[in-house]
């Protein structure tokens, strides 16, 4: 905040708009309220689960996997951690309640909803059980249906040529980047510490050879924002790799994201979880890869001036699941029965069959057996704290825009005009 008041004033003013917004933005103190939770659904193992840390209704969307599919999965990792798996399934039910809540639908019938999400998921880990292969499973064209078939037939539709032609112009037969608002040149300075950056990148990228090799022939780069809520002030640049050839129609943008600290790492106490990341651009890759399994290849980390940054393609084919037209519940139903099943994957592929050692165990069994035969209990207890949560936020979000009009934030004013200091 003190590096970037505007970034944040910006973000404040999104989170602003309703409680669902307000709740997308404030993960930090959904994790202070888990830290005072005595959870129910926590064992040895299950508190020790690979987690996405922010899973939100608005965090499931398409990508292409590093075999060249179009994927429907969960897309968001830069808070991703080692915690409680409930904590993931609270905090989506939480949100989904206030997504719901927002169209006007009862709570008995959030409440079926998220009943239909939780046993979806809660079936999908017993299958994995039976499985030798979890990390084959994906949600793909062949086995989805409703809305997120259509999310995955229209990102199939995507180019890279047409995302180039918004980024990009051609002068002289040279690809560079487009000037605009968000866009800014660099020195010779900064340009220098990012080319090196890039480099070190290289000898991230794992496994080094994927389906077609770039030469990693950097053409321009420029210094841009941010990305959405989560990252209000946080330094980015995106990078113009020579594609696959030397044709123009098929270079490659990379965007270079300097990591946050996960907001479930604020109450994990395991010294070990922390030790085991450089930084916080390396967790957030080494997390991509342990929860999506097969990551396209341009996933890897680097720094800049000590400072750990993510480093992935700036893909064509990432688009977020829509809630805009899903209005009535039974178009809603086969959505969660989905979404169960992505979370269910991205919980059960993030353990022993990875290629990391922080989770020394399947995921699917641990769950199984924590379970055991209280599954009602569980999907209940889970769908009363849906409720309750919602509830509360709607009340911290309008404290919250209380705070903010007033111009009670510290070093944030709602006007923009000065900075207020700490009272």
């Amino acid at each position: 905040m003190t590096a970037d008041a505007d970034a944040f004033r910006t973000k404040f003013r999104k989170m602003a708009a309703d409680p669902f917004a307000f709740y997308r933005g404030s993960a930090c103190l959904f994790y202070a309220d888990m830290a005072q939770l005595e959870d129910r659904w926590s064992d040895e193992r299950t508190s020790r689960v690979w987690i996405q840390g922010d899973l939100h209704a608005e965090n499931f969307g398409t990508y292409m996997d590093g075999a060249g599919r179009i994927v429907f999965d969960v897309n968001d990792f830069d808070e991703a951690y080692v915690g409680h798996v409930s904590w993931d399934l609270r905090r989506f039910a939480a949100s989904f309640a206030l997504l719901a809540w927002r169209k006007a639908l009862g709570d008995d019938v959030i409440a079926d909803l998220l009943r239909t999400f939780l046993h979806a998921y809660l079936d999908q880990v017993e299958a994995f059980t039976r499985l030798d292969d979890d990390r084959g499973f994906a949600l793909v064209r062949e086995n989805t249906e409703g809305a997120v078939h259509d999310v995955i037939l229209e990102t199939s539709a995507r180019s890279r040529l047409a995302l180039l032609g918004r980024l990009t112009v051609v002068e002289d037969y040279t690809r560079r980047f487009a000037d605009g608002p968000r866009n800014r040149r660099l020195d010779d300075d900064e340009r220098d510490r990012v080319l090196a950056a890039v480099e070190h990148y290289r000898e991230t990228v794992f496994p080094p050879r994927r389906r077609r090799d770039v030469a990693y022939d950097v053409k321009d780069v420029i210094g841009t924002g941010g990305f959405g809520i989560g990252s209000a002030g946080l330094p980015a640049y995106n990078v113009l790799l020579e594609g696959y050839d030397q044709a123009l129609e098929n270079d490659v943008v990379l965007s270079i994201k300097q990591g946050n600290v996960p907001a479930p790492s604020r109450i994990v106490g395991d010294p070990g979880i922390r030790a085991a990341f450089e930084h916080e651009g390396h967790r957030t890759a080494v997390s991509q890869r342990a929860l999506q399994a097969n990551v396209s290849q341009f996933l890897g980390h680097t720094e800049i001036d000590g400072v750990g940054f993510v480093v992935a393609e700036l893909s064509p084919y990432e688009v977020d699941l829509d809630w805009e037209d899903l209005t009535e519940p039974e178009e809603m139903t086969p959505v969660l029965v989905q979404l169960g099943r992505a979370t269910a994957k991205m919980h059960c592929v993030g353990d022993a069959d990875s290629d990391h050692t922080l989770v020394p165990f399947q995921t699917e069994e641990a769950i199984t057996a924590m379970i055991g035969d209280r599954r009602e209990e569980f999907v209940a207890d889970l769908v009363d704290f849906a409720h309750e949560y919602a509830r509360r936020t709607q009340e911290d979000h309008r404290l919250f825009v209380d705070a903010f009009r007033a111009g009670a934030i510290p070093g944030i004013s709602s006007s923009g005009a000065h900075p207020l200091a700490p009272s």
